[in-house]
This record gives structure tokens, C-alpha cells and sequence, in this order.
């Protein structure tokens, strides 16, 4: 099984840094697919209070609960930062989305046993997942 497929079938609660309120952007298109398939959403962006419906957070250590995907939608230079934080609030994967490579954020996720994906779509790899 690949690592996508594996992320995607274990784990159900990803929260979503960069999600725009934007129903045009492809971080809301994203999301509102993936809330569609049953995951639950957490939207990070601190210019919003909520997006699609769910209470929308500034940053990751600010979500109350567990966090399993941290899902990226912020320029590659962004992202070490972000990885910090993921591994601090205990997710288990960071997932940088297509377009997004990082190699100093994936090194502080996978340095602390996080799982790492990097320039993929996660709806993308969730619609081969269920064209099988």
C-alpha cells in the first residue's frame, strides 16, 4: 500500500493551514471534498473565524483535541515553522500539498516520527484511492 493510500485510510482528522474562505482557492475546494468523504476538518488561518462551517483556529497549537494530518497550503519558505508546530500538538503526518516542497520541514516532521508527504494533492490521491 502506498504511504498516501495508508494516510488516507488511517486517519480521519486533518486540519488544513492556509484554508481559505475562498469557495475558488484550492485549499477550499480541497477541504470541502475531503469533509465530503467524512474526515473531519480543522481550518487553520488567522484572518478567518470560520470556513465551511467549522470554527476556524489561528495556528495548530490553538485547536483544542488531536490532530492527526496536518494538510499545508502555505508557500514552501512557510512551512519548517509549520512542522514545528505539528509535531508539538502530536499529529501524525504533515502533508505538504501539490506544488509544496520543503526539505527542512520535512526533516523536523520526520526527525520526530511524523510521517511526511510533500507536492501532493490529497484529494487527488483520495479520488485514485477510491477509483480502484
Amino acid at each position: 500500500m502506498a504511504l498516501e493510500e495508508e494516510i488516507l485510510k488511517s486517519n480521519r482528522v486533518i486540519a488544513i493551514v492556509g484554508l481559505s474562505a475562498n469557495p475558488e482557492r484550492p485549499s477550499n475546494e480541497v477541504a470541502r471534498y475531503l469533509k465530503g468523504k467524512g474526515y473531519t476538518i480543522i481550518p487553520v488561518n488567522p484572518n478567518e473565524k470560520e470556513i465551511l462551517g467549522e470554527t476556524c483556529y489561528p495556528d495548530l497549537n490553538s485547536i483544542p483535541g488531536k490532530v492527526e494530518v496536518v494538510d499545508v497550503f502555505r508557500r514552501a519558505e512557510d512551512t519548517p515553522p509549520i512542522a514545528r508546530e505539528a509535531v508539538k500538538k502530536g499529529a501524525a503526518v504533515l502533508w505538504l500539498q501539490e506544488g509544496i516542497v520543503n526539505e527542512e520541514a520535512a526533516a523536523i516532521a520526520r526527525q520526530a516520527g511524523l510521517q511526511v508527504v510533500m507536492d501532493k494533492c490529497m484529494k487527488k490521491e483520495h479520488e485514485k484511492l477510491t477509483a480502484k
